[in-house]
């Protein structure tokens, strides 16, 4: 079911809002350490802890404006809560920088699970805002199954092998651009696989 319309402005801030502000506070509080029961936590920590809540509630605001959340929205928001909390609990960053290699592992997973059926299951939850041939949505799913597996692998090799610092730059500013980056030179496959509307609809008189 479609959600509502609203400003597109408002629903970008909503969706990174909390990403800009983890990376904000991020820069702000990371070499500060703090007391808090006894216990020392880094500054990556509480931020962590302020950027679960913060994801709850945008994504809740998301929902109560559009009357609708994918089920990628709502895996994402599962996988914070579950390792941003994991973090926050055993006083470990390492939970959280594994959340993103989750969240791929997961959709890449699905979809290859999709693919060796037989099935485009990218075409479930797109064909109503991107109408395209079934050849075209098969060999969209295989291109952005190997995508989301190669970002699990990069961000295991980011988090395990370089700073913090690295890790936080890289998930604040080098996933989103990869992402755009591989969805921009997808335009030839959607040209060629594309429908048009009225290529849906069959004609009563044919």
């Amino acid at each position: 079911m479609a959600g509502k319309k609203i400003n597109p402005i408002l629903k970008m801030v909503l969706e990174f809002g909390p990403i800009v502000l983890f990376f904000i506070g991020y820069l702000k509080l990371k070499d500060e350490i703090f007391l808090i029961g006894g216990e020392e936590y880094k500054g990556f920590i509480l931020v962590t802890a302020a950027f679960v809540p913060l994801m709850m509630m945008s994504t809740a605001a998301l929902w109560k404006l559009t009357g609708h959340l994918s089920k990628m929205q709502l895996a994402t928001l599962v996988l914070v809560v579950l390792f941003g909390g994991l973090s926050v609990w055993f006083n470990d960053e390492r939970f959280f920088k594994m959340k993103p290699t989750m969240i791929y592992l997961l959709f890449g997973g699905l979809l290859a699970v999709g693919l060796m059926r037989g099935e485009s299951w990218l075409k479930v939850v797109m064909e109503e805002v991107m109408p395209m041939e079934e050849a075209g949505w098969m060999i969209l799913t295989r291109r952005i199954c190997g995508f989301f597996l190669g970002l699990a692998v990069a961000n295991e090799v980011i988090w395990r092998f370089f700073t913090t610092d690295t890790w936080v730059y890289f998930k604040t500013f080098g996933l989103p651009v990869a992402m755009f980056l591989f969805f921009m030179t997808q335009g030839p496959l959607l040209q060629k696989y594309g429908l048009e509307e009225d290529e849906e609809v069959e004609d009563p008189k044919a």
